[in-house]
């Protein structure tokens, strides 16, 4: 394995973690609940649903553990591209099949560590309503199990001083769900079994999110930003 296509280190993502926790909790006051899902070690991944930009670095705050996340190659320009690179995220070309990030996010899971994943592909209502094969694939392949996590109450309403995010200060309730496995136990990878596995995560994706707006009180609303 090439340096290019290594996963990024452990210690990038524990640094970007910091970061994300000092961001999130100084600007907004979020109600984590349900973080005892999480494993505490070895590999696993967490489906986040995407409605607003700041879900991502909400997560990397809020998860138990440091997250790598793949990220839209369109993020990675100017200063930001050294910066994520710095914190252990994975730039991913979503026009082709990206070979060196399926790689290094695939190295993430074999090194034991947290894989982040928009099932969605790109911000949108955030409801898991379309789901990408990607995440079945990197489930089933990397054997790791899948925590659904509802990210709630970013696209409520606009800040003033700052329209693109949430008011400072609001509350962003970040709700993780319990860990299952994607597969069907037999350990098959043809495109029959990873559809089989994207239609069995997009029910327990669902069902977590309709049971994370109840427990909050948060209830579907169109995406602000």
């Amino acid at each position: 394995m090439t340096e290019a296509t290594a996963a990024p280190a452990l210690r990038g993502a524990a640094v970007g973690r910091g970061i994300g926790i000092g961001l999130m909790y100084g600007l907004f006051k979020p109600r984590v609940l349900g973080a005892w899902r999480v494993p505490a070690a070895g590999p696993v991944i967490l489906a986040v649903n995407h409605a607003h930009n700041i879900d991502g670095p909400m997560l990397m705050g809020t998860a138990p553990r440091p997250v790598h996340f793949l990220i839209k190659k369109e993020a990675f320009v100017g200063p930001l591209d050294p910066f994520l690179r710095g914190i252990g995220q994975l730039k991913v070309d979503r026009a082709t099949v990206d070979r060196t990030a399926i790689t290094r996010a695939l190295g993430v899971l074999d090194d034991g560590g947290v894989l982040g994943i928009f099932p969605e592909g790109t911000r949108g209502e955030g409801d898991f309503a379309s789901l990408r094969a990607g995440l079945a694939y990197f489930a089933v392949r990397g054997g790791a199990p899948i925590v659904p996590v509802a990210v709630l109450g970013s696209t409520e309403s606009r800040g003033r001083l700052i329209p693109a995010l949430p008011p400072l200060r609001s509350r962003v309730d970040v709700v993780f769900g319990d860990a299952f496995q994607a597969g069907d136990g037999s350990g098959r990878r043809t495109r029959k079994a990873l559809d089989e596995a994207t239609l069995r995560i997009q029910g327990k994706l669902t069902a977590h999110l309709e049971h994370a707006r109840r427990l909050t009180g948060r209830q579907a609303r169109p995406s602000a930003v």
